[in-house]
């Protein structure tokens, strides 16, 4: 699987059945080459113009699956919600 396919799978929380988005990003480190986190935009706000002010960082520990289509987590989205710093 590509990077590029990640942004075309979406993320569901097993723990609520809650689709959380397309992953858009991972990060990994760059020392070992092994994915730490994938990071999932937050909702749109405003009709989808205006972009989320918050993401989730997911860690790599937490996906229970990998699908062709679905990609499941099991996380508490309170504790991998990070504010998005605007420059």
């Amino acid at each position: 699987m590509r990077i590029e396919d990640l942004k075309r799978i979406e993320v569901i929380n097993c723990c609520n059945c809650k689709i959380l988005g397309c992953a858009d990003d991972i990060i990994f480190d760059i020392c070992t080459g092994y994915i730490e986190d994938i990071i999932v935009p937050g909702p749109s706000k405003w009709c989808g113009l205006v972009c989320s002010d918050f993401e989730y960082v997911i860690p790599f520990k937490c996906i229970t699956q990998v699908g062709p289509d679905i990609i499941l987590v099991k996380v508490d989205e309170d504790e991998v919600r990070r504010k998005i710093k605007i420059l």
